[in-house]
């Protein structure tokens, strides 16, 4: 009888350790994937002052919207926790899309090939952002099943493991139709 008790905690524990490793390497997975979305979000806030130095010697007039795109950058640098970075995200791809809107209005700007270099730089970090947004998400989603399903909720309950956000849109701007007109 003594065996089926030991043999049963056993069981347990081996299970409990099973499961709370499991959660310490999707945490590390998500962790790495934030740090990914981060390093790509600090290469397109490295972009975006060439971008704005350069639109604004043709756009003199456009002020409000240059300094938008600037106070955007700040915030989204600035953000710490993937809320606010999400949040201020959605800010800047907000204020990114007025000066991309503005910059049509020049045509001088649009064959500049300083500007056209930096725009084509912004857009492909723009896919690899959401590439590993994607990841992140993923990952997080994967995390936040684990958290919520029983029996692995108990382990999560026990090691002070809790639901992660996703990166998600928050500007309601972003989330829009975009209308085409002719």
């Amino acid at each position: 009888m003594i065996w089926i008790v030991l043999g049963i905690v056993a069981l347990v524990v081996v299970w409990y350790i099973v499961t709370y490793n499991g959660f310490v390497s999707l945490n590390v997975k998500c962790e790495e994937a934030y740090s990914t979305m981060d390093i790509y979000l600090k290469k397109r806030y490295d972009l975006i002052p060439n971008l704005v130095e350069t639109v604004k010697g043709y756009a003199k007039h456009e002020s409000v919207t240059l300094e938008n795109v600037i106070a955007a950058r700040s915030m989204a640098v600035s953000a710490r926790t993937p809320e606010e970075k999400a949040s201020a995200e959605g800010t800047l791809n907000s204020a990114l899309s007025r000066l991309m809107a503005v910059s049509e209005s020049y045509p001088d700007l649009k064959a500049n090939a300083n500007f056209a270099d930096l725009q084509r730089q912004l857009q492909q970090m723009e896919s690899e952002i959401a590439n590993s947004r994607k990841y992140y998400n993923g990952v997080v989603k994967s995390f936040n099943i684990k958290c919520q399903s029983i029996p692995s909720s108990i382990v999560a309950s026990l090691a002070h493991f809790t639901v992660k956000p996703l990166f998600e849109i928050t500007d309601e701007a972003e989330r829009a139709n975009v209308k085409v007109q002719f």
